[in-house]
């Protein structure tokens, strides 16, 4: 596939795939009550930093890789495999737990262990598709996604409960799912699956699970622990706000889990900075775009988008929009970093992911749950200023001819 043909099919599936995370949370919102909607968020939270994980260990450095061979063949079959048995795994030790807990909330996180393998094992095919440089792939089957959960929800009433709305987005992956493995199979057929390599010692994927872990899952995490702490609303009011920015959150984690294929086809390492750097720019000015738009929104309009959790959302826009615009910047240096050294974002990402949380409970505590938001905000501008000063030092260092992340670099291929 020509390289502005892929871009376009990547750009349309990563559309795709936040319209989709942003319907699922409006239709939440408009069939649930306050309280039950934010039973909802957390628990889609939960999911959100499971996708994540299981994104780093398997999906960026399956992404990494380099040629169109039998080894990249057979580690998209193997990444893939090897996800669906591991959320299964574990989807039935949450079910499992959560039974014998009471509560709409454990209801919940038992049917999220249930549909885990569904919806982890959808994402999983995703990576892969982008690894075989087939991204048209990808978007056939999030439109069939879209397209199955927009019918499974609307035919849910008001009032239905969180366990409810988990179990039907979740069931509608189903047909994105069997169709995204059919279409893999068939590119991949006679490859050899080991997942062995996948447990080793030089994987790339456990550091990047370190660095989601105190990067995205951190702040995430502190948010569900400062509502159970103090006000359980919390969760729900910066849920509904950045259910909001929901295709700019999807966009900016597809900017660095689905970049290096697109940029790798730059040959030159200095233009392939810039082009990230460029990004950069455009991604920050979408977020600023968004950000105005939504917060010229009539209540009325917004609403018919959030029900009864928007008048909490909205008086979050300031602060997410600007915290949106700061992740912008910092998302496109990180994927610069990785086509320089994919090694190197660890330090950065646990200094000023911790740095994150401290300024959001100092924000809690001084100005409650718009304090919090503005603590998020300030730590993502750190994080942003951090990251492309590394980018710069790493530049201005290298002193020996460019070098590309090549299969030879990374783990064996399965």
């Amino acid at each position: 596939m020509r390289a502005r043909t892929a871009i376009l099919c990547s750009v349309a599936d990563q559309g795709v795939a936040a319209l989709t995370n942003i319907l699922v949370l409006v239709a939440a919102a408009r069939l649930s009550t306050v309280a039950d909607f934010a039973r909802f968020s957390a628990v889609y939270l939960v999911f959100t930093v499971l996708l994540g994980v299981s994104g780093a260990y398997s999906g960026q450095p399956l992404v990494l890789r380099r040629g169109d061979g039998e080894g990249i063949r057979g580690a998209c079959r193997s990444a893939v495999v090897f996800t669906v048995a591991v959320s299964a795994a574990l989807g039935a030790l949450l079910a499992a737990v959560c039974l014998l807990v009471p509560g709409d909330t454990a209801r919940a996180l038992t049917m999220l262990g249930l549909v885990l393998p569904a919806v982890l094992g959808q994402d999983a095919l995703r990576y892969a598709f982008s690894a075989l440089q087939q991204p048209h792939l990808a978007l056939s089957a999030d439109v069939v996604r879209l397209a199955c959960v927009l019918g499974a929800l609307s035919d849910q009433e008001y009032g239905a409960s969180p366990a409810r709305l988990i179990a039907v987005w979740g069931l509608s992956a189903l047909p994105a799912l069997l169709l995204s493995a059919v279409l893999l199979h068939r590119r991949t057929a006679g490859s050899s699956t080991r997942l062995r390599p996948m447990l080793g010692r030089g994987h790339l994927g456990k550091r990047f699970v370190v660095e989601f872990g105190v990067g995205n899952a951190t702040s995430q995490l502190s948010v569900l622990g400062l509502g159970a702490v103090g006000n359980p609303l919390l969760v729900g009011a910066l849920r509904g706000a950045t259910t909001l920015f929901g295709p700019l959150n999807v966009l900016f984690t597809s900017a660095t889990s689905f970049g290096p294929p697109l940029l790798g086809r730059i040959g030159d390492e200095r233009r392939r900075v810039r082009a990230a750097a460029g990004l950069a720019a455009v991604l920050a000015a979408t977020a600023a775009l968004w950000a105005t738009t939504l917060a010229l929104l009539p209540e009325k309009a917004g609403r018919e988008l959030l029900g009864d959790t928007w008048p909490t959302a909205a008086a979050l826009l300031p602060a997410t929009g600007s915290q949106y615009a700061a992740m912008a910047v910092g998302t496109a240096g990180l994927l610069a970093l990785r086509m320089l050294d994919p090694r190197t974002t660890l330090s950065i990402q646990v200094v000023f992911s911790l740095t994150a949380v401290a300024l959001m409970a100092g924000g809690y505590a001084l100005g409650g749950v718009p304090g919090a938001a503005w603590g998020l905000c300030l730590g993502s501008l750190c994080k942003a200023a951090a990251t492309w000063t590394r980018v710069a030092r790493i530049r201005r260092g290298k002193t020996a001819p460019d070098e590309v992340v090549t299969a030879d670099a990374l783990p064996s291929a399965p």
